[in-house]
């Protein structure tokens, strides 16, 4: 079998399951149609609910940089950009694939960048990146990141009049390049195509492409990048000045079945509220207004994001539907016409308008489905089944992100670490690993070295500015250096491989990589090269790129920071610590859907699972549920499960158990498990998952437990499964139906997510079984997001009334005698009314466990203001927590729906696996050590280490480090009164050295 994998598509879900996939020793292949990888990441200066990045968080080996850098560092990846797949054979476990490799124009190993065949380029066009806010020549960059970092020649815009030719001072250009086929063969495909947005065009009635102040939500984004042409300060395209009102327009190719895009693209509503905070961060006196149908902010912490957007932030929200915007010819500002509940047409006037543009597929799509026979929905996106949310109808080929359907970053993440986990599952199988050498002891330093210098020069860069002749002899000059030569570091690969054949030519043990990407080759090198200390000058991105006017003063500044790196190498200590052997075992607390979905991913590759779960039997909230909106039959599902868990030779499952406490590090943890009145078991375990559920919201309003009639929607869920109303349901001639209880409010201010879905599920079961009855749903905002909303319209359609209500006016609930009357105002009449049901239906929201705060603690595991699990960054590592080895998943997470939870027990299965894959770790490079002769004893170093390392010896009274937990943070260091506490590589000697040599 094949155990190379295939990933089409290099945006956020690509690069995630490479990275996942890549670090199980397998080889991956990313195929991106553009001409970079990144997709839409790299327009994204900052991302809500944060208004930060942190997508270095992704991935599996943090801290780490952005996934773009670290999908091209990986040794097991190859990123073949400007790509595309044209046709599939084969089976799962033995694809054969061609892809065609469209021509560059430019030689990627050749081009310096320079920008001189798009100086001298005759030819202008919109730059795709930043929806055409911005011009680019027909020869260009993508984006000032971009990788492969190189320019190319746009075939369809190049006049071919040979001047980029003429320019080019590196010879890169070749116009007569032709296509090259490409073919691959790989055990296993990931579909991560990503998303195109909906043409504004097509709503001819908002003017956009005609009037030059309505804008794309893409362009308006790219206004407010510190990098775009506005400096991050939005100006009128019309005329440069900064506008004083701008609207956004929500549901632009979005909810709108006359377009044929009737689904919810998920994350309008959010990005417009981000962009409209960012506004006025940037303005204070820009006034910023919201048209919008329903805010769906159901994502994890996005309603407290929303209710601080509108009540501190000065976001002004208007419920409306905008009919036409027209221009004001004198001014070209913009009139605003819309509608009101009440029927009532308004006009307001704005200097801008920006056009929360919806998600459709890619345009390529279609055509890679078909080569690969995967099933497409009606709107162009991968159809999947709903308990198997990632897998596509052909065995071996797997999807992930948005191509599945309309997604938030979050959820993107998940999906592709879901998929990679199911890639595992087929391809993978965990086998015993000799993880070499113990830990080793503290080496003497011997009185003589062997200290290399390679001056790292990407494509002639760095020969531009400094004297790199000047800086060889500098670096000879210096005691014990025996080698200064430069090093080509266009190919991070070849460069690497040659430095390492010059380690082993010279016998170097001390190595200084000074010059470009220094720290990327060091990464590389340091998995590569054991025993060889390596310390980089950054004189490439630091001094040459920022000093081009003064090449003297350049060269100057490079030689006392080439000095210093050769002194802190002459200084430093040996690595101190070889490989930790990891403990491959995995600890799971909670039976439920999720949990069950976790060990299951594990052990299916082979990893020893503990499963614990407090109750008695298996299947946790999933055994309360009977039916899904999608109609699939959860009991079946609980029961397939459950019966998949306790057959399983990799999983032992603890019924009646609880964890009682935890200490160690990943890779080395020791969990104490209560089972009943027994003694606490001891289970030593790698990484620990927890899918402890949550519980849902009894209600305390309304007459909830008062009146019988007033019903939970799961309670009514278990009475149209039992059958309990099917002779009742004839009889029944109106239902309410309550939304947000429990949900939005002070006690709980976060949207339980599932709650709308809920309503609309009982609702089209009520009209299945007696299509007369009425049925009123009072909501605040529906939120049936993504391909949910189809079943929102099916309910409009037979009849049921949605009915808006604000929180200041709740409906009211009372009993007179026999009957039961709700009385709320219909905001479209403005009347009061009043109905008397049969039934009072109640969609009660979701909340943690009591336990979840105790078990946090038990576990390290932080949580939020509303008590679920606090992730280490809500976008990009939205299982993860703080501490490394840790993860969690499903309810205890955040609300969410089965086919969501089973995706998350998936993906924290896959970063599990990832981590403990190899079956050993490496030691901090930078850990704490102690000078017992300065140590006093006093302590202090204990109670400061975070991270529980540090302890008093029992006979010595002298402070120790605790290896397997010491994360190198330098905590202890300067707590220490005495300077006993140190850290390898930043002893204290060595950096008085540097600085002697810098300033001496």
């Amino acid at each position: 079998m094949n155990r190379d994998a295939l990933v089409v598509g290099g945006g956020i879900a690509g690069m995630q399951a490479a990275l996942l996939l890549a670090e199980k020793n397998r080889r991956v292949i990313v195929v991106e149609r553009a001409p970079a990888v990144g997709g839409f990441f790299p327009l994204l200066d900052r991302q809500f609910p944060t208004n930060s990045c942190g997508v270095c968080f992704m991935s599996p080996r943090p801290p780490a940089y952005c996934p773009i850098y670290e999908s091209e560092l990986h040794e097991n990846i190859e990123l073949l950009t400007y790509t595309e797949l044209r046709s599939v054979a084969g089976e799962p476990g033995d694809f054969k694939l061609t892809c065609e490799v469209k021509p560059r124009f430019v030689d990627v190993d050749k081009c310096t960048r320079c920008g001189r065949c798009a100086e001298v380029c005759p030819v202008e066009i919109e730059s795709e990146f930043g929806g055409g806010v911005e011009k680019r020549k027909a020869a260009y960059l993508p984006f000032p990141q971009a990788l492969p970092r190189s320019y190319l020649i746009d075939a369809q815009a190049c006049t071919r009049c040979g001047e980029c030719v003429k320019a080019c001072p590196a010879g890169a250009v070749n116009l007569d390049e032709a296509a090259q086929e490409r073919r691959i063969e790989a055990g296993a495909v990931v579909l991560a195509f990503g998303f195109e947005t909906f043409h504004g065009e097509h709503k001819g009635e908002y003017g956009f492409g005609r009037y030059a102040n309505v804008v794309s939500s893409i362009q308006y984004e790219r206004m407010l990048s510190f990098s775009g042409p506005t400096g991050g300060l939005p100006g009128r395209p019309s005329d440069g000045e900064r506008p004083k009102r701008v609207a956004f327009i929500q549901c632009v190719g979005s909810r709108d079945p006359a377009c044929g895009k009737g689904y919810c693209s998920s994350i309008c509503c959010m990005y417009a509220t981000k962009q409209a905070v960012v506004s006025r961060e940037r303005d204070a006196g820009l006034e910023t207004t919201v048209f919008y149908m329903d805010i769906r902010a159901m994502g994890k912490d996005y309603e407290r994001y929303y209710d601080d957007a509108r009540k501190k932030r000065g976001v002004r929200y208007l419920r409306s539907a905008v009919s036409t915007i027209r221009e004001l010819q004198q001014d070209k500002r913009l009139v605003v016409q819309y509608g009101l509940d009440d029927g009532s047409l308004k006009e307001e006037t704005f200097d801008m308008v920006v056009l929360s543009l919806g998600f459709t597929p890619p345009a390529n799509v279609r055509s890679v489905a078909d080569a690969l026979g995967v099933r497409l929905n009606e709107d162009g996106f991968c159809q999947t089944e709903e308990f198997r949310p990632t897998a596509t109808n052909v065995p071996g080929v797997f999807v992930a992100g948005a191509f599945r359907e309309p997604r938030d970053i979050p959820e993107t993440v998940v999906d592709a670490s879901c998929a990679a986990a199911d890639v595992s599952a087929l391809l993978d199988q965990i086998e015993p690993v000799d993880p070499g050498p113990p830990a080793t002891t503290a080496k003497k330093l011997p009185e003589t070295f062997r200290i290399g210098v390679f001056l790292c020069d990407d494509k002639g860069a760095l020969a531009e500015t400094l004297a790199v002749d000047v800086l060889r002899e500098c670096a000879l000059a210096e005691p014990d250096v025996v080698l200064a030569e430069p090093v080509g570091v266009a190919s991070l690969k070849q460069a690497a491989a040659g430095i390492v054949q010059r380690i082993t030519d010279e016998r170097l043990d001390r190595v200084v990589l000074a010059g470009h990407r220094g720290m990327t080759l060091r990464k590389r090198l340091d998995r590569a090269v054991a025993d060889c200390v390596f310390e980089c000058a950054n004189i490439g991105e630091q001094c040459a790129n920022v000093h081009l006017e003064d090449s003297d003063m350049a060269t100057a500044k490079a030689m006392g920071l080439l000095r210093a790196a050769v002194a802190k190498a002459r200084g430093a200590a040996p690595k101190q610590w070889g490989r930790k052997p990891l403990n491959t075992g995995v600890l799971v607390v909670g039976g439920g859907i999720t949990g069950m979905t976790s060990a299951l991913a594990l052990g299916d590759q082979g990893f020893k699972v503990t499963l614990v779960e407090k109750s008695e039997i298996l299947g946790g909230n999933a055994r309360e549920a009977h039916y899904t909106l999608k109609g699939s039959d959860v009991p079946a599902l609980v029961d397939e499960i459950v019966g998949r868990v306790e057959s399983h030779s990799a999983i032992e499952v603890l019924l009646g158990a609880e964890l009682g406490s935890l200490e160690g590090t990943w890779g080395k943890y020791r969990a104490g498990v209560r089972i009943g009145e027994e003694a606490p078991r001891v289970i030593e375990h790698g990484a620990l998952i927890v899918a402890t559920g949550a519980k849902p919201v009894v209600p305390d309003e309304y007459l909830f437990g008062e009146d019988s009639r007033v019903l939970t929607q799961r309670e009514l869920e278990q009475r149209l499964a039992d059958g309990s109303l099917d002779t009742e349901h004839r009889t029944l001639k109106t239902v309410v139906m309550i939304q947000c209880v429990g949900s939005r409010d002070d006690k709980r201010p976060y949207c339980s997510r599932v709650c709308c879905t809920h309503a609309v599920k009982n609702l089209l079961k009520l009209k299945a079984l007696n299509p007369d009855v009425a049925v009123y749903v009072l909501y605040r905002d529906v939120r049936t997001y993504g391909f949910y909303e189809s079943y929102y319209h099916d309910a409009r359609s037979r009849g049921a009334l949605f009915i808006r209500y604000e929180p200041e006016n709740k409906p009211r609930v009372t009993a007179n005698g026999g009957s039961l009357k709700v009385s709320f105002l219909d905001p479209v009449a403005g009347d009061a009314i009043d109905v008397e049901p049969d039934l009072l239906v109640l969609s009660s929201g979701i909340e943690p466990r009591e336990d979840s705060r105790q078990l946090g603690e038990i576990a390290g595991l932080a949580v939020n203001a509303d008590g679920f699990f606090a992730e280490a960054n809500p976008k990009s590592a939205p299982l993860d927590a703080v501490d490394r080895g840790k993860y969690f998943c499903g309810l205890c997470h955040s609300p969410n729906h089965i086919e969501d939870a089973i995706c998350q027990g998936k993906a924290a299965a896959a970063r599990a696996s990832a981590l403990l894959w190899e079956g050993y770790g490496d030691y901090a490079e930078n850990q704490a050590h102690v000078n017992e002769r300065r140590c006093s004893g006093c302590g202090l170093c204990v109670s400061a280490c975070p991270y529980e390392a540090r302890f008093l010896d029992a006979v010595t009274g002298k402070a120790r480090v605790h290896e397997d937990l010491c994360k190198g943070c330098g905590t202890c260091v300067v707590t220490c009164p005495n300077a006993a506490s140190e850290q390898y590589n930043f002893e204290r000697v060595t950096l008085l050295d540097v600085l002697d040599t810098v300033v001496g």
